[in-house]
């Protein structure tokens, strides 16, 4: 099999390259694409809005939040879990009434129908038996789904209160408030505030400022490791830590001993680099065939 040029339209041969030209122009095939930096947000901006943080606080596990939005989503998610209880009580106690209606339907067929044995044994007419019992073999036998009652159990696309919903009624929602990064339980009272030390003491733009270390004085970037310390929220390098605080374990703005658990690594941002972030795109679209 020879080659053959790229716009050359003679030969039998239908090469990769001219498969994705005709993909690209045809909008068939998965499309990929090779984001950059810009595409993903910085270290010192929110998860939510990502926008640069005016009052940052942290997670437990890292994730950094503007105060204001993540108290607007904890609000909102409280008021949306409280909506869903309620809907699921509502239809807890629907279905609760129906089981009950048709039990009760039930135990009035029972009756009827020991109430007519009882009363063709006392008058002895066997022939109205005969003639009754294939009545209702044909009742019990019919394929009809609308027989028994069924009718005001079935979902209906035509009556509003019996239109088949595709949420599970039976599951119970869940109660808990959840990071939306992590999928973590999120509490308002376990947020940490975080203090960015600015290289430029009288830059007050969050779009504009530049933060740095702030024990070595290192500018932070969003390839630098940042730790937050618990015991007075100030953001260190992951190198200052070792070498410095990790020997004494105390925290050098305010003097107070630190844990294991009173440092949190701050979750970076976008680095350029593949091994840091994964800043490949993709698209999937029909594939076109040969």
């Amino acid at each position: 099999m020879t080659r053959h040029a790229k716009n050359n339209t003679a030969s039998s041969v239908y090469s990769y390259h001219e498969r994705q030209r005709d993909n690209q122009s045809s909008g068939y095939g998965t499309k990929h694409k090779r984001l950059n930096k810009d595409s993903v947000k910085d270290f010192n901006a929110c998860n939510l809005s990502l926008q640069p943080c005016r009052n940052p606080v942290i997670t437990p596990d890292g994730y950094l939040y503007d105060k204001e939005a993540i108290l607007e989503y904890i609000i909102r998610q409280k008021a949306k879990i409280l909506r869903d209880i309620k809907r699921y009580e509502k239809e807890k106690q629907k279905d609760e009434q129906r089981i009950k209606e048709s039990m009760e339907e039930d135990n009035v067929r029972k009756a009827e129908k020991f109430s007519n044995q009882e009363t063709m044994k006392i008058l002895g007419t066997d022939n109205v038996e005969q003639q009754q019992q294939p009545c209702s073999s044909s009742q019990s036998s019919s394929v009809s789904n609308m027989n028994n009652g069924n009718d005001k159990q079935l979902p209906s696309f035509w009556i509003p209160n019996l239109t088949p919903s595709t949420e599970d009624r039976t599951k119970k929602p869940d109660t808990i408030v959840r990071c939306p990064i992590s999928g973590k339980p999120l509490k308002a009272n376990r947020l940490i505030d975080v203090k960015f030390t600015l290289t430029d003491p009288k830059c007050t733009d969050p779009y504009r400022a530049t933060y740095k270390c702030a024990v070595s004085g290192d500018i932070l970037t969003n390839s630098s490791r940042c730790v937050v310390l618990k015991t007075s929220g100030s953001v260190i390098t992951e190198e200052c830590l070792e070498k410095i605080i990790k020997k004494d374990m105390i925290d050098p703005i305010n003097d107070k001993p630190i844990k294991e658990s009173d440092i949190i690594p701050l979750q970076r941002g976008g680095t350029g680099y593949a091994s840091a972030n994964e800043l490949e795109a993709k698209l999937h679209r029909p594939v076109m065939s040969a």
